[in-house]
């Protein structure tokens, strides 16, 4: 077979009510085992993906199961070919999630359905004409669903067992795709920047809270119910369209993004290294429902190791009922910046959260870096604050009487690499962390 072949395959992708034929070509690239960092794993104890078993994703991928994608159509015909083999997928400049079959981007009215239009639903659901006692139904609503469900079909993109997907370079960037790593097994995603993973069709809700608000779809990166999953020097943001510069719509603002990388439904043995995450409201969940015990509990082992939370508002992350490993992480909220809270203390959460460093700009309360949301004691250890070493359950429980957090998860973490002092992860996290700081040439 020769090094470098290309695959020619005819796709039907079925967008809600429409059926665009793609003509998909993937390049398949051969690389030699050790070049580069295709066929790299997980190392051994770094984290719980190093746990009962290895996180390998496509390092023993065969030649011909080697592609270099460019744009939405070639990454999905990547993955549907190789099906669960082991398969190495490599981005090269930019995938755009809503895209035509040759990857030009389109824009939401593309996906418009039964005479939806973003005017005539403010206008039927105004609260002045519609009231705040129910959720939105009847035909503009059924017509927001539609919409929403052809926007789906592009949006989503399901990633088999046993892949590793890497960006070429320093530019690897995949816009408005919302990446599925569901119910599968052995993943491996690295050096790309995910960005802007918006949802066309929010739906506003006035029952929810006091004053109602938008609730929107898609992170750009989900692990939800899969194991053995290794997500490492990325970058995810809201790009060119940050929630900030977003307009007011019934008062409240017009949300099109929801979280930036959630881990959620029973997945298990992930880590998290060395990524950005940065500029973004809802940040990541580890656990979505205090409802899903049954699927949870024993399950949502995770181990978030020196990454950037930069200028995000909360859940950095919010955990239920995982046993979470957060250590030399760097927490940034700068002044001017919207920030709540960064670690939430979820039901039956047993968290560990130690020797991590956090930077908070004049005016915010170091009482308020955790949310209690329940009852479920913490570890918090060797955290400095503004360069101080600090008591972060001591502080909280000071600062905010009506919310006591209690000391101990109930466990000791073992799956580490080099603990840094925590003085020192501001500097080491500036340096290696996010996309392009280490490349796939």
């Amino acid at each position: 077979m020769p090094a470098r072949m290309r695959h020619t395959r005819a796709i039907a992708v079925v967008l809600g009510t429409a059926s665009l034929a793609l003509a998909v070509t993937v390049p398949a690239q051969a690389t030699g085992h050790g070049k580069g960092i295709e066929r790299s794993v997980l190392p051994a104890g770094d984290g719980w993906a190093s746990a009962e078993g290895s996180t390998t994703g496509g390092a023993n991928a065969t030649p011909d199961h080697v592609y270099t994608v460019t744009n939405r159509a070639e990454l999905i015909a990547a993955f549907e070919e190789a099906g669960d083999a082991p398969k190495i997928v490599r981005i090269a400049g930019t995938v755009h999630g809503n895209s035509d079959a040759e990857g030009t981007p389109i824009g939401c009215e593309a996906y418009q359905q039964d005479g939806y239009t973003l005017e005539k639903y403010l206008a039927a659901y105004d609260p002045a004409v519609w009231g705040t006692d129910a959720v939105p139904s009847g035909p503009l609503e059924e017509a927001r669903a539609a919409s929403a469900k052809l926007q789906a079909a592009a949006v989503n993109v399901n990633v088999p067992s046993n892949t590793t997907l890497v960006g070429v370079g320093k530019d690897a960037t995949i816009i408005g795709a919302s990446l599925q790593v569901k119910n599968v097994s052995n993943v491996i995603v690295r050096n790309i920047s995910f960005e802007d993973t918006y949802d066309c069709f929010p739906q506003w809700d006035p029952t929810d809270g006091d004053q109602g608000a938008w609730n929107s779809e898609y992170d750009n990166l989900v692990v939800h119910g899969s194991t053995h999953v290794w997500v490492d020097h990325n970058t995810f943001s809201d790009g060119d369209r940050p929630d900030a510069d977003q307009p007011h719509y019934f008062g409240k603002v017009y949300q099109q993004h929801d979280g930036l990388f959630d881990i959620v439904r029973g997945a298990d043995l992930v880590t998290v290294s060395w990524n950005v995450l940065k500029d973004h409201d809802k940040t990541m969940l580890i656990g979505n429902s205090d409802s899903a015990g049954a699927t949870d509990s024993g399950h949502l082992r995770v181990t978030l190791h020196h990454n950037l939370f930069k200028n995000v508002n909360e859940r950095a992350p919010r955990v239920r009922f995982g046993q979470v490993d957060s250590y030399n992480n760097h927490f940034v909220a700068t002044t001017g910046s919207v920030y709540g809270y960064s670690y939430g203390i979820g039901k039956e959460s047993k968290l560990v959260a130690e020797s991590n460093a956090f930077t908070l700009g004049s005016g915010f309360d170091k009482a308020k870096i955790l949310k209690k949301w329940s009852e479920a004691p913490l570890t918090a250890g060797d955290n400095y604050v503004n360069g101080r070493k600090t008591d972060l359950i001591a502080v909280h429980n000071a600062g905010v009487p009506e919310e006591q957090l209690a000391t101990g998860a109930g466990w000791t973490p073992t799956l580490r690499t080099k603990v840094n002092h925590p003085l020192a992860v501001p500097v080491l996290v500036a340096l290696k962390a996010g996309a392009g700081r280490t490349s796939a040439r």
